[in-house]
């Protein structure tokens, strides 16, 4: 579809033909038309109008790029994502990418791949747990197809949810299952070849080498740095303008023609550019341009919501930053390019481990595992330590730090630790204090009492029988005669639970319930979550007042 796409938008209307790969039987050339490129910010418009028209229409979730909406369904939805995604987003993508649009086809891939593992725990009727596994494999498996990258990939998409050194640990045999039987099926039909062709064999790599790929390193981590700040800025400023969402894409679709005007090479995800700089047949001067231009491009083309991936403009950064490396050092540049690949988006979007092994399996350049390594992790820890001073971490705003911050997991790990305290013998820390008894209250967890009693929180329903009473004149019922109101907190303001006080819906209650009172007591007070619908939530400092 990409393809055909391509064929229609660029080849056809616009008269230019990109370079591809030759791993894909592409020309290793660009073909520019008679009439030169003056259609492209023309096509790449029209590009832009249909994608977010498409998108906006029927599933606004699918803007941008769609890693990051996967990694958002894995840690708030469990994993639930709409079935009318999965194939918008294949027409979208295919509709930006190939009209030009400068953006990769990673996010799209793992989106609507993503979309068919969540479809397919649909129809099977699967609980949480598993639906988010097959949420991974999916995810695993598409982006192994495409890149021919089963190891790298299965680490993706466990890696990509968390932005410290974390792993989803128990997908992960699944899938490498998935990605190995993707990359298998593939292979079958396109080859086993890998992506990009690397030219003759990399030279023995000595000392001195390792002295320019540590600075390579050190570089990446500053691009790193600045690379999610230009895009998540960028999407902001798309956001503040007054016109219809699905006007913006066409937008940026047009400033990015009119950069490829005289910078062609931002056009689409760059694949066949990045082949060029391994074989060295760019200029110095041109790499660093296409640095920044390149960053420009795919900020304006995915942040404006047009549909397309980061993973493969961030990869063309980095093949540019190793080309500049190799022209300073006279070095051959296919190594320097491969590592610096790696390093920026292994930085960039906080997936160190995964990106190493991608780009070595998508190049075939095994033997540059060590400085590849090494490039990496110093870019990974140099651009966390620089992002704590700007606004945007990471090209994948959706990452949490870690397991712990997931709310796919919080609640298990509450259950653990109760767990362990009533039945392992395990006594309560000492620093214990009432933030922490809030924090449990506000998760909608009640606290049992040595009398068998609940300590619970929860917002006054509007429709409540208790609305409008006072306290002491409330309906007797199951839920009056079996509970006590300890506090009342409304604002920011804790009321004492006076006999005359009057309760009022919004009002948050903490209240002491007997078992035999729990049922009456839901029908009058909603969780906290679901009951605060003004945004307001009991605060630490209100609870520990309380």
């Amino acid at each position: 579809m990409l393809d055909a796409s391509q064929k229609l938008f660029l080849q056809w209307m616009a008269g230019y033909t990109p370079p591809g790969l030759r791993g894909e039987g592409g020309s290793p050339n660009q073909v520019i038309g008679p009439h030169g490129l003056w259609l492209v910010p023309v096509v790449t418009t029209l590009g832009g109008l249909l994608s977010g028209w498409l998108v906006y229409t029927f599933a606004p979730e699918a803007e941008g790029h769609g890693t990051d909406t996967v990694v958002k369904a894995l840690h708030w939805t469990g994993g639930t994502i709409r079935a009318r995604v999965a194939p918008l987003k294949m027409v979208a993508s295919a509709i930006t990418i190939g009209s030009g649009g400068s953006a990769g086809r990673e996010g799209p891939t793992a989106l609507i791949a993503a979309g068919f593992g969540s479809m397919y725990a649909t129809w099977l009727n699967r609980p949480t747990r598993e639906r988010r596994l097959l949420v991974l494999m999916g995810m695993a498996a598409g982006l192994s197809a495409i890149f021919r990258s089963p190891i790298g990939t299965a680490l993706f998409a466990v890696e990509v949810l968390y932005s410290g050194i974390e792993f989803e640990s128990e997908g992960l045999l699944y899938c490498m299952l998935a990605a190995i039987v993707a990359y298998a099926v593939n292979g079958a039909f396109v080859g086993f070849k890998p992506l990009f062709t690397v030219p003759g064999q990399f030279p023995p790599t000595q000392l001195t080498h390792y002295l320019w790929y540590i600075a390579l390193g050190a570089a990446s981590g500053l691009v790193a740095t600045v690379l999610p700040e230009v895009f998540y800025r960028m999407r902001d400023g798309f956001h503040a303008l007054p016109i219809p969402p699905w006007i913006k894409p066409a937008i940026g679709g047009l400033l990015v023609g009119l950069i490829a005007l005289k910078l062609p090479q931002v056009l689409a995800g760059g694949y066949g550019w990045m082949q060029q700089a391994m074989d060295g047949q760019m200029a110095l001067r041109l790499l660093l341009i296409l640095l920044g231009a390149k960053m420009i491009a795919f900020s304006l083309t995915v942040s404006s919501g047009g549909s397309g991936g980061v993973f493969a403009p961030s990869l063309f950064v980095g093949a540019m930053l190793g080309g500049v490396f190799s022209g300073l050092s006279h070095h051959a540049p296919a190594g320097l390019v491969i590592v610096g690949m790696a390093a920026v988006f292994g930085g960039a979007a906080r997936v160190p481990i995964a990106t190493l092994l991608m780009v070595v399996e998508m190049t075939g350049g095994y033997a540059l595992l060590v400085p590849a390594g090494l490039a990496v992790m110093l870019s990974f820890v140099i651009q966390k330590n620089l992002s704590r001073f700007v606004k945007y971490g990471s090209m994948y705003e959706a990452q949490v730090a870690g397991r712990a911050d997931s709310p796919a997991h919080q609640a298990e790990q509450v259950e653990v630790a109760m767990r362990l305290l009533e039945h392992g013998g395990i006594a309560w820390p000492s620093e214990v204090t009432h933030v922490h008894l809030a924090a449990l209250l506000q998760s909608g967890l009640e606290l049992d009492l040595p009398d068998g009693s609940r300590l619970t929180a929860g917002v006054l329903r509007p429709k409540s029988k208790w609305a409008g009473k006072q306290i002491r004149v409330r309906p007797v019922d199951g839920a009056v005669s079996h509970s006590r109101i300890v506090s009342v907190l409304r604002g920011k303001n804790v009321l004492l639970a006076k006999p005359d006080l009057v309760l009022l819906p919004g009002d948050r209650l903490i209240v002491v319930v007997q078992p035999e009172g729990i049922d009456s007591l839901a029908t009058e007070l909603a969780p906290i979550g679901e009951g605060d619908g003004d945004g307001s939530h009991l605060s630490h400092e209100e609870m520990a007042a309380g």
